[in-house]
């Protein structure tokens, strides 16, 4: 009988005992590593749940926080529009930041647009007061080219009675300010001037439009908007810069600029396309924007129409007839 064929000697007792120990040491020891993951995997889980609950929650505050917030519409808005009481003080000289992202040019005075020489101003003896309404966005260069224009000539209709003008803040060059969305900041600074200081508006508007920005730049920041509506003669001064500085009529801006838009009141089917839209008795001028003379001709020759169009048709003095 060879030796390869010679029986395994049995495994004594402590050979058999130490293998069973190696053996549940190692079932142990897998036991805590596959708990440890569990708890790893159920920690991140519950962290990931948490994050979107809370990003929910936020998301939900924002929503309704906004939702419970009604828009400020200007108090004194007549469609959107605000009517010039005073005219008074056109020539302001601001002193804005001295620093100041915009490319502006010095404040023309108002006084120094000559209107067209022997076109004599509407008077209300002539004709009915002339509805004048003007589109603006404070980023419009056409927009500063007509005030700079018409600046006198308006101040001198507006103290006769002969027109009643309204300026229309719009925002149609938001995106023309590297994201600072001025014209949309503008036009709720002027809103706020025209809310809390009415008599300021107009000189405060005359000072948007002729120092204004170049498209594609800031513009002036809220507090530089905040001491132009000072220097423009506001007596609420702490009212109307608390208002500029928060935005409080910007969502009324826009609105009011999609409202253009969609169409203009009392025209003959006229949207806003385009700024400045100047609107007289509900006639838009698409004359020179740069000549007073123009624009003048075309007020007097809209008031003589509405002049005829009102006039009562007299009626004829019966003729006596001579007796026999």
């Amino acid at each position: 009988m060879s030796s390869d064929d010679t029986p395994d000697a049995p495994e004594t007792p402590a050979v058999t005992d130490r293998r069973e120990a190696v053996r549940e040491k190692a079932l142990q020891v897998h036991t805590r590593q596959s708990r440890a993951r569990i708890a790893r995997r159920s920690g991140l889980g519950v962290l990931a749940v948490g994050v979107v609950a809370a990003a929910a929650v936020a998301v939900t505050m924002t929503v309704s926080s906004a939702g419970s917030q009604p828009q400020l519409e200007p108090a004194t808005a007549s469609g959107d529009g605000f009517v010039v009481a005073d005219v008074v003080n056109t020539s302001v000289s601001t002193d804005i930041a001295a620093e100041t992202d915009a490319s502006t040019e010095p404040a023309p005075d108002a006084a120094a647009a000559t209107p067209a020489e022997g076109l004599p101003a509407p008077t209300a003896s002539t004709a009915p007061p002339v509805e004048i309404r003007v589109y603006v966005d404070y980023l419009s260069a056409g927009a500063r080219e007509w005030q700079v224009a018409n600046a006198q000539q308006l101040t001198s209709w507006v103290d006769d009675g002969a027109v009643t003008l309204s300026y229309y803040p719009v925002a149609m060059l938001t995106a023309k300010s590297n994201g600072t969305k001025y014209s949309l900041r503008a036009a709720s600074a002027a809103a706020c001037v025209a809310t809390n200081a009415p008599d300021a508006f107009f000189a405060f508007n005359n000072e948007l439009l002729t120092r204004q920005p170049e498209v594609d730049t800031d513009g002036y920041s809220d507090t530089e908007l905040a001491n132009m509506a000072q220097a423009s003669g506001v007596d609420s001064t702490r009212v109307v810069r608390d208002c500029i500085e928060s935005g409080s009529y910007a969502a009324w801006a826009k609105s009011a600029t999609e409202r253009a838009v969609a169409g203009i009141p009392d025209t003959n089917g006229l949207s806003l396309t385009g700024t400045p839209m100047v609107l007289v008795n509900g006639k838009q001028y698409i004359g020179d924007l740069s000549d007073p003379a123009e624009f003048s001709q075309f007020v007097l020759t809209t008031a003589s129409d509405a002049y005829y169009k009102s006039a009562p048709t007299p009626t004829p003095t019966p003729t006596e007839v001579p007796a026999s």
